[in-house]
């Protein structure tokens, strides 16, 4: 619950703003990135943290994952198949996500600043509510995506 709190809404890359909890030193904590969000809701609901900070996940199968709430700074899903995805109220300050599918994703309050975003599919994506300061998107594809009018502004 209190991490559904403090990931309320699009979060600044100032780390001195955001207080984060230690990471998780369960030795599978990144592996819970394969089965997400047990509980299957998309407000960020979920019995444990998903804590997959400076997890190393390049190539990863996530498709159709529901990931919601999950700390992922400094992690690494570089060409990760991150197809219908559901990342909702997540803090993706400073992921390497370069050459990722997130083709039908569902991207709805995600704090992508700083991230590396280059060569990523957003084809046929929902974006709402998400911060991109400072993210890469040199190369990305935005075909089809559903972008609101202000959340095309903040890209």
């Amino acid at each position: 619950m209190a991490a559904a709190l403090t990931l309320s809404g699009p979060l600044s890359a100032n780390a001195a703003a955001v207080r984060l909890p230690p990471i998780d030193r369960d030795p599978l904590r990144c592996e819970r990135a394969f089965t997400g969000n047990t509980i299957g809701q998309a407000n960020a609901v979920a019995d444990k943290l998903l804590d997959l900070r400076e997890c190393k996940l390049s190539g990863s199968d996530l498709s159709s994952k529901t990931l919601s709430g999950a700390l992922l700074l400094n992690a690494d899903l570089s060409n990760a198949n991150l197809r219908e995805v559901v990342l909702s109220k997540a803090y993706a300050v400073n992921t390497n996500f370069s050459g990722a599918d997130m083709t039908n994703a569902v991207l709805d309050r995600v704090s992508f600043d700083g991230a590396n975003l280059t060569n990523v599919k957003f084809v046929n994506a929902v974006i709402t509510g998400s911060t991109f300061k400072g993210a890469d998107l040199s190369g990305s594809i935005f075909e089809d995506a559903l972008i609101g009018n202000e959340d095309a502004k903040r890209l």
